[in-house]
């Protein structure tokens, strides 16, 4: 399955769209690190937030002070996290985990 012949507008729009979703999970990620949203809000805003949803849980505990890859990969073996899990895929329990020790 090859890629879909856009126009040269559509295509434009896809590019922006795209570099608009990627600024606001820069944000998102951002806001993480400096405190202002909590790992709790990206977990509920994940249902219906689609930026929140695709973020991958590793880039969400690598953007909290203090936390680096060996300790992401630590906590997403301790909570049994996929590598490639993003945030809205978590199950209950595992965000239930998160938001306990994350707040």
């Amino acid at each position: 399955m090859g890629l879909p012949n856009l126009s040269d507008e559509e295509r434009d729009e896809a590019l922006a769209k795209a570099a608009r979703i990627r600024r606001d999970r820069a944000q998102l990620k951002k806001d993480v690190k400096e405190g202002t949203v909590k790992v709790s809000e990206v977990i509920a805003r994940a249902k219906t937030d689609p930026v929140a949803g695709r973020l991958r849980v590793r880039a969400l505990l690598m953007s909290i002070p203090g936390i680096g890859e060996s300790k992401a990969q630590a906590i997403m073996e301790q909570v049994s996290i996929a590598e490639t899990r993003r945030v809205a895929g978590l199950g209950k329990k595992q965000a239930a985990a998160l938001i306990e020790r994350f707040g």
